[in-house]
């Protein structure tokens, strides 16, 4: 039987060793790189939730005025978490982890009991002209727990999954046409790896989820009426995705306006919840009247409440009035809406 001497054996427990780590990392490269988080709905099997974007103004242009209804409806339909569709801090980002505008346009405006939940939260266009880094670092978790913030991932609550797309790089005239702003590129470039890697992260994600709803979050618009309206980039690139693999919403901000669209191609609905703070009052472009079920420009949120069987989806004002309203049966794939007008 051969011996080793105790300079042999380290050699080979360093061989097997390095081997190990090599192997370890080769699986980790092989699967989908998207961070996931558990949500679990409650007891009864429900979820709710706000969605609000487009807000970090310090208070301003009724951001504080749009937080107090949040709370209210908050409360009233027992929210397990808010998303955040973006455009978190303006109007370019935050400078550092320890930038005053953290505390001054999130902690200490969403003070309600109700909104004292987990923050989902993805990055806009205006979050890159700053530290981007510094919304998804744990520094800002430490200061404020109820904040999440990732490039892209996934938030798994049993009947529905949750998946959150970093929509800024894909934008070719941030990249070739910037202006007079700056962006921060760091963990994007090299920008067509990155988009290519990420696309094939949601798709894998997507294909391989068994939850009955999927509900896909960007910052960026694929159906608008509004200022912004279409970004071709996420038409082109990502929407195929989404349709190959029947997902039934997709959330957006960007737009600072409120809106539903229904899509006579696909079952997807497209949803806009940009009224956070700053609205743009009569932007508006021409739209099929058999795809827009609302548009709303002004302040506002929306809050959606579901089972394994239903969805049911609302508009709110700036005055908690609602705007809208909108159900889906699962089983029967029927849907219900109203529209609210206020004088």
């Amino acid at each position: 039987m051969a011996s080793f001497s105790t300079c042999d054996s380290k050699t080979i427990f360093f061989f097997f060793g390095l081997r190990a780590a090599c192997l370890s990392l080769c699986l980790v490269g092989s699967v989908a790189e998207l961070q996931r988080f558990e949500h679990p709905p409650k007891a009864d099997g429900s979820l709710s939730f706000l969605v609000v974007g487009d807000w970090g103004r310090r208070g301003l242009y009724n951001q504080s005025q749009v937080a107090l209804q949040m709370g209210l409806i908050g409360e009233k339909a027992e929210i397990d978490f808010v998303i955040s569709t973006g455009d978190n801090f303006y109007e370019d980002g935050l400078t550092g982890v320890d930038d005053p505008a953290f505390n001054e346009s999130f902690s200490n405006i969403y003070t309600a009991p109700s909104l004292n939940k987990q923050w989902y939260n993805v990055l806009g266009n205006h979050d890159y002209r700053g530290d981007a880094e510094a919304q998804l670092s744990p520094v800002l978790r430490k200061i404020d727990s109820r904040w999440l913030c990732l490039r892209s991932f996934i938030v798994n609550a049993e009947i529905v999954d949750f998946f959150f797309v970093d929509t800024t790089p894909f934008v070719d005239d941030y990249f070739t046409n910037p202006k007079n702003h700056t962006y921060d590129w760091r963990g994007v470039t090299p920008r067509e790896d990155y988009l290519s890697n990420l696309l094939k992260d949601v798709d894998s994600a997507l294909k391989n989820s068994s939850a009955k709803w999927k509900i896909v979050v960007g910052h960026h618009t694929i159906k608008s009426a509004g200022h912004h309206g279409v970004t071709q980039e996420l038409v082109t690139q990502l929407l195929p995705i989404l349709k190959a693999n029947n997902i039934d919403f997709y959330v957006n901000g960007h737009d600072h306006c409120l809106e539903h669209i229904s899509d006579t191609h696909s079952e997807i609905n497209f949803f806009t919840s940009g009224g956070g703070s700053k609205a743009w009052r009569g932007d508006i472009k021409w739209w099929s009247p058999e795809e827009l079920k609302l548009y709303y420009d002004g302040q506002g949120f929306m809050s959606i409440q579901m089972t394994k069987a239903s969805a049911d989806v609302a508009f709110y004002d700036v005055f908690g009035n609602v705007l809208h309203k909108w159900s889906l049966s699962k089983h029967l794939r029927s849907a219900t809406d109203r529209t609210f007008t206020y004088a």
